[in-house]
């Protein structure tokens, strides 16, 4: 996989371009559904699949004269 960065620049610039000639009402539609997205982000419990529990090894103690 290759990246190309002035080519990543000039998708970024065109998706601007064409949210920013949206009308008030589609930006505002699209507004809610990402806040609907985040708030159910947020709300989601993880699950214990990806907990990640650390358990202390025991390791031979150092006596350290």
């Amino acid at each position: 996989m290759s990246f190309d960065f002035e080519q990543m620049v000039r998708s970024k610039e065109a998706l601007r371009q064409r949210l920013a000639a949206l009308p008030i009402a589609e930006k505002l539609r699209l507004l809610d559904v990402m806040r609907e997205r985040a708030l159910a982000i947020r709300d989601a419990k993880p699950s214990e699949a990806a907990i990640v529990r650390e358990q202390a090894d025991s390791y031979p103690s150092k006596n350290i004269r």
